[in-house]
């Protein structure tokens, strides 16, 4: 059963280029509601348990690295089809390839800095939510 909750994290390039207000616009604009946010930083151990399903990849220690250099914005966003409607919002991994009229398509600068993060499915949108806010801060 699909839920209404999606998870999100706009990533250090992104916050570094100063794309925080345009991405939150382009989510609330997409019909998104914020329930929780905040602008935080992964330790290189938070980055490593975040990502361990990728820790067997060449990338994994370029991605902890990226991911630890700076600071993030985690969100719980909530709509109706919440997890792929993001999916569809964000656009593909490599921003030249993303349709136009997407996040990563206007900020994404590579396929390794490619600007947000956003949940592959329920379960996984879940486990991160509950990965970055305690349970009184999901609203």
């Amino acid at each position: 059963m699909a839920t209404n909750r999606t998870f999100t994290m706009i990533k250090p390039d992104a916050v570094e280029n100063g794309h925080i207000g345009n991405i939150l616009a382009m989510i609330t604009n997409g019909g998104f509601k914020i329930v929780s946010l905040k602008l935080t930083q992964l330790t290189v151990a938070d980055a490593q348990a975040f990502y361990a399903v990728h820790s067997a990849r060449p990338f994994y220690g370029e991605l902890v690295e990226f991911m630890s250099r700076g600071p993030i914005v985690a969100a719980i966003l909530e709509k109706e089809n919440a997890v792929e409607d993001f999916r569809v919002l964000i656009g593909a991994t490599n921003p030249a390839e993303a349709a136009e009229g997407t996040i990563r398509k206007a900020y994404a600068t590579s396929i390794g800095e490619n600007a947000v993060h956003g949940s592959d499915s329920d379960e996984n949108a879940a486990i991160e939510s509950a990965f970055h806010f305690a349970g009184r801060e999901q609203f």
